[in-house]
């Protein structure tokens, strides 16, 4: 009877976590901005589109925006959404490019169990690109937060060209 018990709720965790975990994958929202699958891939790179549309991450300390430290903003890749401020940038260590805050209301938020928890996934509010994650290892000067972002997700517009 235990042995029974216990191949049951075993079952049960891991329907209960591959029924999490397909959540993500299958947007349920609407955004301002969409497209079909071939019209993204026409639009972006192969990198891109891995990581925009399909949630995938780019290794760190990859991103040519690591180490930018010009002033402007950072946009959406896919549809131009003005997402960070530059002054909002800071080193993190972890080979992304981090932000303590987004520009308001450019961000949509969803939970990520891709690896088997949930983690704080970030979306454009614009077209639902996936973005990166958000931490709660941030700056405490500021907002505690950290917005570890992919930075192929990005494009950057300097302030001063």
């Amino acid at each position: 009877m235990i042995k029974l018990f216990s191949i049951l709720v075993i079952t049960c965790m891991f329907l209960s976590c591959k029924g999490q975990q397909n959540k993500s994958e299958t947007p349920t929202k609407s955004y301002p901005v969409t497209k079909t699958e071939s019209e993204w891939k026409s639009q972006l790179t192969e990198m891109q589109f891995y990581v925009l549309r399909k949630a995938g991450t780019e290794r760190p300390y990859t991103s040519e925006y690591n180490d930018n430290h010009a002033e402007g903003t950072y946009v959406c890749t896919g549809c131009q959404n003005p997402l960070y401020k530059s002054e909002h940038k800071f080193n993190s260590g972890t080979g992304w490019p981090s932000f303590d805050r987004a520009i308001e209301n450019s961000i949509a938020t969803d939970v990520d169990y891709k690896l088997g928890y949930g983690r704080n996934e970030l979306l454009c509010s614009r077209c639902g690109g996936h973005l990166g994650h958000v931490f709660n290892d941030g700056p405490r000067a500021t907002t505690g937060k950290r917005h570890c972002i992919n930075g192929v997700s990005l494009n950057f517009i300097p302030t001063k060209p």
